[in-house]
């Protein structure tokens, strides 16, 4: 048999050919059964002597024929192999041809042949399938993490067009609003559009091409080596063995010397990379790398492959280059650290074929893929840091240089506390946000990587209270809204169609604003500063003695004087029918616009209140019902709103939004917005001839209707804000997964938090 003059790698040879090399090295495992089974099986026939067994060297001989292609160039070869055959296939031939001219045997060989070499192979059979097997479940991790990395670009991707989406809707939203909430809607435009530009989708792009990289030239191809090293020391192994079995039959038998030193001749010829050579040549293709993933611009936004460096996208891609660069440097010592580690391992394995370590190879070969299994976590992280490094510097230069960052901490917080950024409460079971332990600056979760570097240093407690309150301030200040129709300076909003592309205004966003566009002092403000509690779903909430609920008084100049001016205040809850309603179903009633009625029993989620009209009482949908402050002041004014401003639809939350509420028609100085182009006249003739339309009714009805959840793990409560749970144990759902992995449940009148992946709906 010709030698080799070049060692084939697998890793090198076949890329991402795992699939087909693990067949053919399962084949050759598979095969020692056949031939530890040929030993114990001649180990009979020895008994009996030549005549059955030249009888087991043809048996063997048709098996040969039948495993020959499989075990020489495996079981669909890219080329056909004619009449070749493997060296080991060679050897094995050679093997059967000896033993057919051998016939005589000693009840002495039928022993040692059956515990010096069939044992010992069926042994070692069973330790190289384990060892592959450890190969496949390593391949498994591989390819899951190559998937993982796809299907996060992919959830990336969504995200993104969800988010142009969005930026789509309120710009129409923008265009069709009525003057006095023309500056709302404009203000969540731009909030909206900044919200786009933050270039995760752009990152997570070049994070996923590189780590696909690895997969295919680091990580694929080391495990094929590792495969073709298995198979090699298999047949290294066989042929020790054969060896030993040739070295029993020469002291036995010496009438058979002379066939037995043919024979080890032979088998030493046997080189193990000759097989793996002549499986490589016999599976070549031409594999090609996967294409790079590129942008793909949204269905629905005119938009580009280029990095948004505006003012506002540069505060985002400073905070997330500060992280990535802080981290950076850790990744990499870490990530030295474990492959160190690794090759260590690689050391040990190969003294441990050696001789020269006594450790079992099956469990050095799991710890080498287990430290290989933490190493790749650390290099995917370490690749995410550096291609989110190079890939914001490339676009806006390091933009860290001359920041002043918070010293943000991550907090839990117990009272209720206002974003600095936004302006909006951090509230919840688990108040969790961002608190600089320099300035005092808090901010939620979402919003850290969006406050600008502009920390003024270590303050005081009264410097902290005053920069809170100039925070607060400068939260809740909008900047002016464009008007009659006109776009921002810089460009960017079409002056014909209002259509907004990013082509040729990237350098011009930071005119758009990423604020609110409506001052909360233009907000009607809740009737209960505190946020509301949680509610008590095992219970049906009473007036005056459930959750308190977040509704807007109704505008001055929307009040009527109620029928029988001076009457006194009462203690119940009332309201006013804002659209004709007529029943559709047991347990409703019919009610009249402008009629005044009596809350008995709140919307609790379901889209629908009880309450008592007259002599009457039954449901009605809560969209038609105006609540009413409890001691209403007469006016005179009889100005009427648009609908659409007064009436939202019904919101899905247990709890009223601020977006839900009753636009204020005051501005901040008080005084009147005209709504003249957009309320119907109240005078003419006619009036009465056009029927208000109502909002879409929420389609379930009737009272309360619990949703329950059922717990599919065992959990323990870690603090007083948690249930602890038992498998298969139902709660009363409260609230779903807002986004942070949590869900709020109520057992036994408590209301906590569980785990929102721990639980399934029932």
């Amino acid at each position: 048999m010709a030698e080799v003059d070049v060692a084939p790698h697998f890793g090198a040879e076949l890329k991402d050919g795992f699939k087909p090399a693990n067949a053919w090295v399962s084949n050759g495992i598979a095969w020692l059964d056949d031939v530890q089974q040929f030993y114990r099986d001649r180990s009979v026939i020895e008994r009996e002597y030549s005549q059955k067994l030249g009888g087991l060297a043809r048996k063997y001989f048709e098996k040969k024929a039948k495993r020959q292609s499989s075990l020489s160039v495996g079981d669909n070869p890219t080329v056909t192999p004619g009449s070749l055959e493997s060296a080991s296939m060679t050897t094995w031939a050679t093997q059967l041809s000896t033993i057919e001219q051998t016939a005589a045997e000693h009840e002495k060989l039928a022993t040692q042949l059956v515990a010096s070499i069939a044992d010992p192979i069926k042994h070692a059979q069973n330790r190289y399938e384990e060892l592959r097997k450890l190969h496949v479940e390593y391949a498994g991790k591989l390819e899951k993490e190559r998937d993982s990395s796809y299907a996060e670009l992919r959830k990336v991707k969504g995200k993104y067009d969800n988010v142009c989406q969005e930026v789509e809707n309120r710009r129409k939203k923008t265009d069709t609003s009525f003057d006095h909430s023309k500056a709302k809607a404009q203000g969540a435009y731009h909030q909206q559009l900044s919200d786009m530009h933050d270039n995760t989708y752009l990152i997570a792009i070049n994070v996923t091409n590189k780590q696909k990289e690895r997969y295919y030239y680091e990580y694929v191809p080391d495990l094929l080596d590792s495969l073709q090293d298995l198979s090699e020391t298999r047949v290294a192994r066989l042929n020790s063995l054969w060896m030993l079995g040739t070295q029993i039959e020469t002291a036995t038998l010496t009438q058979r010397t002379s066939l037995l030193q043919h024979l080890s001749s032979e088998i030493p010829r046997n080189n193990p990379a000759l097989d793996s050579m002549m499986f490589v040549r016999h599976n070549t293709t031409n594999w090609q790398d996967p294409l790079d993933f590129a942008f793909e611009p949204s269905p629905v936004w005119l938009d580009e492959a280029t990095m948004a460096i505006d003012e506002t996208a540069k505060v985002f891609l400073r905070n997330l280059l500060t992280k990535s660069k802080g981290s950076l440097s850790e990744l990499r010592r870490e990530s030295d650290a474990k492959h160190r580690e690794v090759d260590n391992f690689r050391r040990v394995r190969q003294n441990v074929r050696e001789g020269k370590d006594n450790r079992d190879e099956v469990e050095v070969v799991r710890s080498v893929f287990a430290l290989q299994e933490a190493a790749h976590d650390l290099e995917r992280k370490k690749i995410s840091a550096e291609v989110e490094v190079s890939t914001i510097t490339s676009a806006a230069g390091d933009l860290t240089l001359g920041a002043r960052h918070h010293n943000f901490k991550p907090t839990t917080f117990k009272i209720p506390t206002n974003c600095d950024l936004c302006g909006d409460r951090i509230w919840g079971l688990s108040a969790k946000g961002f608190d600089c332990r320099d300035c005092g600056f808090t901010c939620h979760s979402k919003c850290e990587l969006k406050v600008p570097a502009d920390c003024p240093g270590e303050q005081n407690k009264d410097q902290k209270k005053q920069l809170k309150q100039q925070r607060q301030a400068d939260a809740s200040t909008a900047p002016p809204a464009p008007t009659n129709g006109s776009a921002p300076a810089g460009g960017g909003l079409d002056a014909d169609d209002g259509a907004l592309s990013r082509s040729g205004t990237i350098n011009s966003m930071n005119t758009l604003s990423s604020g609110r566009s409506v001052s909360k002092s233009s907000v009607p403000t809740h009737i209960d500063d505190e946020e509301p509690p949680k509610p008590d779903m095992s219970s049906k909430p009473k007036i005056g003695a459930g959750r308190s609920r977040i509704v807007a008084p109704p505008p001055a100049q929307y009040i009527t004087t109620p029928s029988g001016a001076g009457s006194t205040a009462s203690d119940e809850q009332r309201g006013r029918v804002m659209y004709p309603y007529q029943e559709n179903a047991e347990g409703e009633i019919t009610v009249d616009e402008g009629q005044d009625v009596v809350i008995l029993d709140p919307d609790d989620g379901s889209g629908w209140m009880k309450v008592r009209a007259g002599p009457h009482t039954g449901l009605v949908p809560a969209s038609y019902v105006e609540p009413l402050p409890s001691a209403p002041t007469p006016t005179t004014t009889t100005t009427t709103a648009s609908s659409s401003s007064l009436h939202p639809h019904p919101h899905p939350h247990p709890y009223p939004s601020e977006s839900s509420r009753p636009n204020s028609t005051h501005s901040a100085t008080g005084s009147s917005t005209s709504l003249a182009s957009t309320a119907p006249s109240t005078t003419g003739a006619g009036i009465g001839t056009v029927k208000k339309k109502g909002p879409a009714v929420a389609p379930k009805r009737g009272a309360k209707k619990l949703q329950y959840v059922e717990a599919l793990y065992d959990y323990e409560a870690r603090s007083e804000s948690e249930h602890g749970m038992a498998e298969g144990e139902r709660f009363v759902l409260v609230q779903k997964d807002q986004g942070d992995g949590w869900a709020e449940v109520e057992r036994g009148g408590r209301t906590a938090s569980v785990p929102a992946a721990w639980v399934r709906e029932v």
